[in-house]
């Protein structure tokens, strides 16, 4: 297979939306209705506007499946990008109704956005790393503790939280124009 080449599953999900079956819409939600929902829930702090980001990503999927290019990146990353779109729309549509000025609304819409890409860098990084992550720094574990819970030597839990931490540092980073930012492919 070639290098940028979309996975299969992607392939025929796109395929199968184009042909309007309802299954691989229900399919698809099935697989990435938690990481919308919790995305725009992160981003808005809201409940029902994330439950409403969340149908209309599915509605927009739905509607246009041909709007996804395999070559862009993989499906959960064109998703993502959706869901974050769609988001910043809405914070700004409450900041034109709110009147908060522009700098708060930006600096929000900054927050929100390197939360939600923090929370997608850690559910896509492999399992060792997020399990070293997590012992030491949801469980307060030094890393000689990380490596006899994970059953390594002290060099690789060293290693495992090192390279957890720098793939979740760039969650904070502002993307160049015209690039996405980390985790979220290439811009459409």
């Amino acid at each position: 297979m070639a290098k940028n080449a979309p996975p299969r599953w992607d392939r025929r999900m796109q395929q199968r939306l184009a042909r309007g079956e309802a299954a691989a819409l229900g399919e698809l939600y099935d697989r990435f209705a938690s990481l919308v929902h919790s995305q725009a829930h992160r981003m808005l702090d809201d409940e029902t506007a994330a439950d409403l980001v969340t149908r209309e990503v599915f509605g927009y999927v739905w509607e246009n499946p041909d709007a996804y290019d395999p070559k862009q990146g993989s499906m959960r990353s064109w998703v993502a990008r959706l869901t974050h779109r769609q988001s910043v729309r809405r914070l700004r549509e409450e900041h034109g109704r709110g009147g908060t000025d522009d700098d708060a609304l930006e600096e929000r819409v900054h927050r929100a956005t390197a939360s939600a890409r923090a929370d997608y860098i850690v559910a896509s990084m492999p399992a060792s790393l997020r399990a070293a992550l997590e012992l030491a720094y949801v469980q307060r574990r030094d890393y000689r503790q990380t490596a006899a819970d994970l059953g390594v030597t002290e060099d690789e839990a060293r290693r495992r939280l090192r390279l957890g931490l720098q793939l979740l540092s760039t969650a904070h980073t502002r993307p160049l124009e015209g690039t996405s930012p980390p985790g979220y492919g290439r811009p459409l």
